[in-house]
């Protein structure tokens, strides 16, 4: 088992008008190999969302997503998580590099719990 914890910052806005959530805020991302498929995106004060991994790889080069999570490239160098929950909306924007960072990692770390096969 493998588990990827990485500590990022993002910029939070939310349709709480009560919050001002333009400042960098710290999120943890998060994956565990048990579940090979799905991250999570821990948000501060607030629910841990757990959705597709590959929703997120695909989210950094086209809008992706219809659910309570889509995922989008903001420009060259940003990209943008958008939560829905019944409580409202939340828009993370992130810098692109920091999910390609943690991509990266929840796939060397899915690759180190593959049993190598053996021909015999």
């Amino acid at each position: 088992m493998s588990v990827v914890v990485q500590h990022a910052r993002a910029h939070i806005v939310t349709d709480d008008d009560l919050r001002d959530d333009h400042a960098s805020v710290p999120v943890v991302l998060r994956y565990d190999s048990r579940d090979p498929r799905s991250v999570r995106i821990g948000l501060p004060d607030r629910h841990e969302w757990t959705f597709s991994r590959s929703l997120l790889e695909q989210g950094l080069r086209a809008p992706a997503g219809t659910g309570e999570v889509r995922v989008w490239p903001c420009g060259r160098v940003q990209a943008v998580v958008e939560f829905h929950s019944a409580q409202g909306v939340s828009v993370v924007q992130f810098e692109t590099r920091t999910l390609d960072r943690f991509l990266r990692r929840t796939y060397s770390a899915a690759e180190a719990n593959t049993p190598a096969v053996v021909h015999r």
